[in-house]
């Protein structure tokens, strides 16, 4: 039976989440210097269609309350379990489950991303990246005060698509999560190194020079922030899955916004590379913090609640000041492999 060691799990998982997410802030960011401030919104739309969607359908599906009544909390427990029950003995429909999750979080991660472009593109610098900003606490308020979708200040349960694996569950999860944030990681490099990907790089660096070459901008930037939407909508439900219940108010600036930009920042903006090792540092880091805080309660002069934050704040502040670039900064990526250049070098 698959069980991780209960420390390696949460840092696999921390670090697979948080990959996931960043790398959705690079592709914006890094790729095309859109000032992503929001990246909030399309995160806790995945953990919307995570705990709002699969568990209503399925609730159909076995005569069970779907509508409004499905988020009050005195029923929502009762439902979800009774779901959790049908899918443990139904594991290929639960993996069917898992897998639509998955694509309607993306798919709808993509629409919000489409919905904020249009309002948002013609604004530039700090007004877009505040006006995304603002997109994303709407959001969570709408979550927060509308009890019908997910709650309210309750929360819900959400439907769990591999209880049928009992205790290896928690495990098997953090996995599928690592491995959708090795396949989102191969993407971005693909990505990077596409001709639509220099192209991106093109509008970051000369967006007057890319205008004159025929490049229409505004598309080009709503075309990413629907690709940035989807991959962190995924990110978000792979979360709610995990943790097997949604409540608003626990999805953050500081969590879902701030901690993916001090990711890429130590990593180095636009290099994939430098994201995974961004976060792996911070999450390793992290971790070791939260887990040994009753230890260094003792040896610092402060509460160690706080410690995170401020080294944390202080490694930022470092990284500005010595090293903005990041650990590993970005590299210039050529049209042709390295090989057939030195070919045409040759010939020239």
């Amino acid at each position: 039976m698959l069980q991780l060691d209960p420390l390696a799990q949460q840092i696999i998982l921390n670090f697979a989440i948080g990959l996931i997410v960043t790398i959705s802030l690079n592709i914006e960011v890094g790729f095309l210097n859109l000032p992503q401030f929001g990246r909030l919104l399309a995160v806790v739309v995945g953990a919307i269609v995570a705990a709002a969607i699969p568990g209503r359908i399925l609730a159909l599906m076995l005569g069970l309350p779907a509508g409004a009544e499905y988020a009050e909390s005195m029923e929502n427990p009762k439902i979800v379990t009774a779901i959790n029950e049908w899918l443990a003995q139904n594991p290929h429909v639960s993996v069917l489950v898992l897998v639509f999750t998955l694509i309607i979080a993306a798919l709808l991660g993509g629409l919000i991303g489409y919905l904020c472009a249009y309002p948002a593109l013609r604004l530039k610098g700090p007004f877009l990246g505040i006006t995304l900003l603002a997109f994303g606490d709407i959001i969570v308020n709408i979550s927060w005060n509308y009890q019908p979708l997910v709650g309210g200040t309750i929360g819900i349960w959400v439907a769990d698509p591999l209880r049928f694996l009992g205790p290896a569950r928690a495990s098997t999860m953090v996995l599928v999560a690592l491995a959708v944030a090795i396949i989102i990681y191969v993407y971005a490099e693909l990505l990077a190194h596409s001709p639509y990907g220099r192209m991106l790089k093109a509008v970051r660096d000369a967006e007057i020079a890319a205008e004159v070459y025929g490049k229409n901008v505004i598309k080009t930037r709503a075309q990413v922030l629907i690709v940035g939407g989807a991959v962190s909508a995924i990110a978000g439900a792979l979360w709610a899955l995990y943790t097997g219940s949604m409540k608003a108010v626990t999805y953050t600036r500081l969590t879902w916004t701030f901690w993916p930009w001090a990711f890429l920042m130590l990593g180095g903006v636009g290099n994939n590379l430098g994201v995974l090792v961004g976060v792996f540092i911070y999450t390793v880091v992290r971790t070791a913090i939260i887990l040994y805080k009753g230890a260094l309660s003792a040896v610092i002069p402060m509460s160690p609640e706080w410690l995170e934050y401020i080294l944390i704040g202080l490694a930022l502040i470092a990284i500005m000041l010595f090293r903005p670039q990041g650990l590993i900064p970005e590299k210039p990526t050529p049209a042709l492999p390295r090989k057939k250049l030195e070919e045409i070098k040759k010939r020239v």
